[in-house]
This record gives C-alpha cells, sequence and structure tokens, in this order.
C-alpha cells in the first residue's frame, strides 16, 4: 500500500511549487523518425543535416515540437494525471534547438490557483521549462490545466491568476547561433514565398485534411510518455471515448500548415493557445492560418512571423473562428498564436 501515484488533485497544489518531474528523456533519430510518419511534416531545416548547414547551423535540430512534447510530457504525471482538460498556453519560448543525443528534463512551478464556482475542480497554472543534459533551458512555457478535486470539501486556496503577457515580444525571440538565410534554396523548401510576400491580416487555407485515427493517437501519446487518463482510458468519461490529446492537433495542424507556409521553419515562440473543442477518432482535420504580425531579426536574411494557426474539423475551413456570443464555434479545434522564422 502508499506506493502507486493516483496523481496529484486541485487541492494538493500550493502556490510558488517547484516540481521537478521525472525520467530524463534522451531524444534521437528515431523520435524524428516517428514524428515524421505520426505528423506529415515536411519542412525542410527538420529533414535535412545538408539544407540546416547549408542555413548555418552544425545539423538538422530536432523538430521545435518533438522538444515541446518531450517537455510537456514530462510534466503531466505531476500536473495533469487527473485534468479534465488542458486549456491554454502562454510566454512560450524555445531558447536553444535540441539536438539527436540530447537529454531531456522537466520541471513546474505553480503560478496560479482558482477553484471552479462548482467547487468540483480548479485552474492550476505552472510556468514548465524543459532543460538539457548541460543544465541549459531549451524550453519554456505556460499553461493552464483545469483539475478535479479528490475532496469536494477541501478548502479553496487564495484566487490568484498570473499576469501573463499578451504575447512575446519580437525582441526576446531567441534566434538559433549561425542561423543565415542569406543562401537560403528555395526550390528544395517546397515553396518560393519569402516573409516579404506575407501581408498582415492574409488568411491562408492550408487545403488539405487528415482524419484522425485511434492507432495514430494512442502511439503519438504513449510517444512522448502523457499519462493523463482522459488520453488512454475509455472509461474516464462518460462518453465512453477517449480524448485526443490537444499536442497532437497542434502538429497535425502545423505539419498541415506546410502548404502554404512552407518555409516557415522554426517556431520560436508561443504566444497563446486554446484547445477550443474536444477531438475524437474519426474527425477530420484541416487548418488556415492567419498572418498576425511581422518583425525583424539580427540574424542574415531571417524574418520573423507570428502566425494564428486554426485546426478545425469536418468541412472546409471558412476562416471563422467564434460567434456572436465570442465563444469558439463547435467545429473549431485549436486557436495558436506563434512565431516562426522565415527566409526575407
Amino acid at each position: 500500500m502508499g506506493k502507486t501515484n493516483a496523481g496529484r488533485f486541485f487541492e494538493d497544489y500550493r502556490l510558488g511549487d517547484v516540481i521537478a518531474h521525472a525520467v530524463p528523456r534522451t531524444v534521437s533519430g528515431g523520435e524524428r523518425a516517428m514524428y515524421h510518419a505520426l505528423y506529415p511534416a515536411r519542412h525542410a531545416l527538420y529533414s535535412s543535416d545538408a539544407f540546416a548547414q547549408a542555413s548555418g547551423l552544425p545539423a538538422s535540430p530536432m523538430d521545435d515540437l518533438i522538444a515541446f512534447h518531450v517537455v510537456f510530457g514530462k510534466s503531466v504525471p505531476d500536473i495533469s494525471l487527473n485534468a479534465v482538460a488542458n486549456l491554454g498556453y502562454g510566454e512560450g519560448r524555445w531558447l536553444k534547438p535540441v539536438w539527436p543525443g540530447d537529454t531531456l528534463l522537466s520541471s513546474s512551478e505553480v503560478i496560479g490557483l482558482k477553484q471552479n464556482s462548482n467547487g468540483k475542480s480548479g485552474v492550476v497554472y505552472v510556468r514548465t521549462r524543459g532543460t538539457n543534459q548541460h543544465g541549459e533551458t531549451v524550453m519554456e512555457y505556460v499553461r493552464w490545466v483545469m483539475v478535479r478535486k479528490r475532496d469536494l470539501d477541501a478548502d479553496a486556496p487564495a484566487t490568484v491568476i498570473p499576469d501573463l503577457a499578451k504575447s512575446v515580444d519580437a525582441g526576446d525571440l531567441m534566434i538559433p547561433e549561425g542561423l543565415d538565410f542569406s543562401g537560403y534554396d528555395f526550390t528544395q523548401a517546397g515553396e518560393p514565398h519569402r516573409w516579404g510576400d506575407y501581408e498582415v491580416g492574409e488568411k491562408i487555407d492550408h487545403v488539405d485534411g487528415v482524419t484522425i485515427e485511434e492507432a495514430e493517437h494512442m502511439l503519438a501519446t504513449r510517444l512522448w510518455q502523457n499519462t493523463a487518463k482522459v488520453h488512454f482510458d475509455a472509461t474516464n468519461r462518460e462518453d465512453g471515448k477517449r480524448l485526443i490529446y490537444g499536442g497532437h492537433i497542434i502538429s497535425m495542424a502545423r505539419a498541415l500548415s506546410f502548404n502554404g507556409l512552407a518555409n516557415a521553419q522554426m517556431i520560436v515562440g508561443l504566444n497563446a493557445g486554446a484547445h477550443a473543442n474536444p477531438c475524437f477518432s474519426g474527425d477530420t482535420v484541416r487548418a488556415w492560418s492567419e498572418v498576425l504580425d511581422k518583425a525583424d531579426t539580427p540574424a542574415p536574411g531571417v524574418g520573423a512571423i507570428r502566425l494564428r494557426l486554426v485546426a478545425t474539423k469536418h468541412g472546409a475551413p471558412d476562416f471563422a473562428l467564434k460567434g456572436e456570443d465570442g465563444k469558439y464555434l463547435p467545429d473549431v479545434l485549436l486557436d495558436l498564436d506563434y512565431w516562426a522564422l522565415m527566409p526575407q
């Protein structure tokens, strides 16, 4: 008795707690191959050592979202094992490339708590950091998650909602050392469109759709060692369905965005994100993007572009996001606001 871990419930969190997450993970080329098998990922910088070397890097780094998933997955047993839903993201930055052979660790600091009015659950805000084997922070982000209470009579903590920046300032984006797009090969990358070809306010329908399969999302969730019950255990929800891991939708939508944004090579900032509606096996995911902002960077030939990536289910996207009541439309799965690096 007492040796197993039932996970934390809402009343177990304390403001200021720093939780070191277990089980370091060494990532390799196998991780990249599996990622590219799960998603139609084709961005050239993450596909080719030669392309990356021509762009000033020593080799092709691991996909930015591989780093995100591994760091996120480490945090699940301590943060969201008993989650109802992962609600949102903010203040995310990729600070250093992750290379094959790197070992990643995660830790999270509790920065906010708010009990829901029904008294059955509450929202926990955490800042999660991923570090490599040298102790260097490779990425960080804030997320907030709704977590069940174990004891409905437990006292509610004082409400603290962190004051988060609406976006990451372009000047705070970290550009990988040596990155140089001045000799960029647009033919190899797959599209001719460069930073100057995109206008703020422009919307892009990424055309393609992918039907989510139960087997693929289960494989992905296991790959990232995400043990949240809602993704694995069909008895955990009243409808008997396994909820698709929100990160699976992020990666699918990002991969679909290649058609129209093939040169948005690296994600370097996560401004905001919301999993607007649940996704289940059998849903067909499509995506569209809106250009929100653009900025110069100090790196040669490298521009930053701020994009809203929206994933929808079922029919072709019509660029609609919210209804007159301000709530997300029922077919919207994901609303993600991020910075990417693109050749000027």
